[in-house]
């Protein structure tokens, strides 16, 4: 992980000295489990899918996104360190133990986000989460609705591109809203494990069935460690769903160190100072995320 931090642009401390602190970011996803790298910065604890209280997570995956966003690396002595190590964490479980779930409990959870946002402080939502059945891949869907309308309130929503390149108009719902920020994989030429499947050149593509051109940037992906759903132990995953934490953390720094801004601005800054890798513009969107440039 650290070593994506330096590719990325941060130290192993922080980026620039800015940490996320301050910055709540909201988590829809498998749950969390509560890893020491955490510490006490998972300030609330949401399930949809069985409506028990303390958090829990029976698949990994969104333990796995948390420690992408906010792990510490308490447990491997600062080796596998978070983007935004001081930010902080509400986290809703909208996917059962084996990743799926229903439309109707992320539309649940992205209710609750918009009810708590002021209470838990919550600037940025990211969802790593993305369908691909065809009666959802309009702008009309319920799922862009919601996640549009989360951005309507001045909420940063950074969303996957989903695992289905590198065909076009592969990328996932509610990926292709044209609001929010959609993030694609940029070492997807790796071939990896991503789902138990041995994968290459993964990452969705644009353009989607609206013409937008999407992704809108593309981050690492491919073999991050982070943490697992047990005690002091990390995990290896590869998809975008990787790569979306990395830009949902990195808008926590930028939000630090600015705070007024808003979430379109924080759209167009990540657009500006992405590194042009000199892909096709519906596989790279404008580029890399680097957070030196996002900050200076």
């Amino acid at each position: 992980m650290n070593q994506v931090r330096e590719k990325l642009g941060c130290d192993l401390v922080g980026c620039m000295g800015f940490t996320g602190r301050g910055i709540g970011i909201a988590v829809l996803d498998t749950g969390v489990f509560l890893h020491r790298d955490f510490d006490s910065r998972i300030r609330a604890f949401e399930d949809m899918t069985s409506r028990r209280q303390l958090p829990y997570d029976d698949n990994g995956h969104g333990t796995h996104i948390a420690g992408i966003i906010a792990g510490n690396g308490y447990s491997a002595r600062g080796r596998y360190t978070g983007i935004a190590p001081n930010s902080h964490l509400v986290v809703v479980k909208v996917l059962d133990k084996n990743g799926n779930g229903y439309v109707s409990d992320v539309l649940a959870g992205l209710s609750w986000v918009k009810k708590h946002r002021e209470q838990y402080g919550i600037r940025i939502v990211n969802i790593s989460v993305g369908s691909f059945s065809r009666r959802n891949m309009s702008e009309n869907s319920a799922l862009v609705k919601g996640v549009d309308a989360v951005w309507d309130e001045g909420l940063v929503v950074v969303v996957a591109a989903g695992n289905n390149g590198p065909k076009r108009q592969s990328i996932t719902t509610p990926g292709i809203s044209r609001k929010v920020i959609t993030v694609g994989s940029s070492d997807d030429d790796r071939e990896v494990e991503v789902g138990g499947v041995k994968m290459v050149d993964y990452s969705g593509r644009g353009p989607t069935g609206d013409c937008i051109c999407k992704p809108d940037l593309v981050a690492p992906g491919s073999g991050i460690v982070s943490c697992a759903n047990r005690q002091g132990k990390y995990s290896s995953k590869s998809g975008t769903s990787m790569s979306t934490p990395m830009v949902s953390a990195a808008a926590a720094l930028l939000l630090e160190k600015y705070p007024r801004m808003s979430n379109r601005d924080v759209k167009l800054r990540f657009m500006e100072r992405a590194v042009d890798l000199g892909l096709p513009h519906n596989q790279q969107g404008w580029g890399e995320l680097q957070i030196r440039n996002l900050l200076r």
